[in-house]
């Protein structure tokens, strides 16, 4: 008798993807020597420039303190710079240098590799009708989840 499969259930289909296509991008980065940590805080650096350290450990779901350690090393490599807020002595507003411009260009090429890898095989109808529908699961849970806070709350 053969063995029963185990079953794709949507939750688990979603996280295997997403487990994979993490894979599959940080294979393309070890070209560069780079984690996929550090490659989403220099992307998302290089599309909000001036953003400050903590909001740039939200946006990246980074935790604070291995934030610092990553901008302290980007720092010494002249990739990023630190400057003072304006109105907040405690704060600061983080900025890409120069020399980080061509490795966030290596970092988008990745992104665009593994994107067309992972989607290899359908067609432009078939990607604008996956991403449609997964902006509509999207959506219905940030719905969800956000209420079930407010009722936390």
């Amino acid at each position: 008798m053969k063995a029963p499969q185990t079953p794709q259930t949507f939750g688990f289909l979603v996280k295997d993807v997403s487990r994979l296509s993490v894979a599959n991008f940080e294979r393309h980065a070890e070209e560069l020597g780079l984690t996929l940590t550090q490659c989403k805080v220099l992307a998302h650096l290089h599309r909000n420039e001036g953003v400050s350290q903590i909001r740039l450990a939200e946006l990246t779901e980074t935790d604070p303190m291995t934030l610092v350690r990553i901008l302290d090393r980007m720092e010494e490599q002249g990739w990023i710079e630190r400057r003072a807020h304006e109105t907040d002595r405690r704060a600061r507003k983080l900025f890409l240098r120069r020399a980080a411009v061509p490795i966030v260009n290596r970092i988008w090429e990745f992104a665009d590799r593994a994107r067309s890898e992972a989607l290899a095989g359908l067609s432009a109808k078939e990607r604008d009708k996956l991403m449609s529908l997964l902006e509509r699961v999207h959506a219905n849970l940030v719905e969800i989840v956000g209420s079930k806070r407010k009722e936390a709350a």
